[in-house]
């Protein structure tokens, strides 16, 4: 699975295309400092876990606290959880592993 990764400079950036492990979060929540995918109302976020709650619950922060468009935590549901991104293959000067 492939999506486009937003930005969380420095590790991704507005264009970076993303491969998906859509079953590594299948038996296990992500540990905070992870990379995610999630499913939103406004569409798909990546970003990092800080921590699982109680409740089946993952708190998601960015990476550009200092971005306007990553100055909110995110809580979204386990279940909205639908991968991990591991590589970036677009655009081939930035082609790689991402953490």
């Amino acid at each position: 699975m492939a999506v486009r990764g937003h930005s969380m400079a420095p590790g991704l950036r507005d264009g970076d295309w993303l491969l998906i492990d859509p079953d590594a979060y299948r038996l296990m929540p992500p540990r905070a400092g992870q990379l995610v995918l999630a499913e939103s109302p406004d569409g798909p976020l990546v970003k990092r876990a800080r921590e699982s709650t109680a409740d089946g619950s993952v708190l998601l922060v960015g990476d550009a606290p200092s971005d306007a468009a990553h100055r909110h935590d995110v809580i979204v549901p386990l279940f909205a959880i639908s991968g991990r991104p591991w590589f970036r293959y677009w655009p081939l000067r930035r082609i790689g592993r991402v953490a």
